[in-house]
């Protein structure tokens, strides 16, 4: 864990490559070649911060500390949701400073493992092991509707406006 912080965190998640690789490529830019080439060479994936944090977290005991620390490394996430794309995350991010957002500006398992770590690891809630024994035996159409019900308690999801 120190050495993946010490080589890879980023304030937008962890490089796929350190600066010190001889590979290393810090910026996703250029022709379409260009930018495959650098994919996986040192871009920082913002959904490799949730395994990241939970390791984190779980070498430290889980200490109010740890938590603490895990919750300021969500803090340029949580800005970003508000740059890109409103209320999401980028696929990805240059790995040199100041980490401009790349590749979609919206992507799914980012949001979601972003959302996972912020729940589980800094909060604490972990879902009960009963609900999901009793959903993974219920018919396939109600599994959807049982999933919705055992996270209504942590995620509040409310609406205002007119809609218009």
């Amino acid at each position: 864990v120190e050495k993946v912080q010490e080589h890879l965190l980023t304030p937008y998640g962890l490089r796929s490559l350190a600066p010190s690789d001889p590979q290393y490529r810090g910026r996703y830019t250029g022709d379409p070649t260009s930018r495959d080439g650098a994919y996986h060479q040192g871009t920082v994936w913002p959904w490799l911060l949730g395994p990241f944090i939970t390791a984190y977290v779980k070498v430290n005991g889980g200490s109010d500390a740890a938590r603490n620390q895990a919750a300021e490394w969500l803090t340029s996430l949580n800005d970003h949701l508000a740059d890109a794309g409103l209320g999401q995350i980028s696929e990805i991010f240059d790995g040199d400073a100041p980490h401009r957002p790349c590749g979609c500006i919206a992507q799914a398992w980012s949001v979601a493992e972003i959302l996972r770590t912020y729940v589980e690891d800094v909060k604490g809630i972990r879902p009960a092991a009963s609900v999901d024994n009793r959903a993974s035996q219920l018919p396939a159409q109600t599994k959807s509707q049982a999933v919705a019900r055992a996270i209504a308690p942590v995620l509040e999801v409310s609406r205002t406006g007119t809609g218009r």
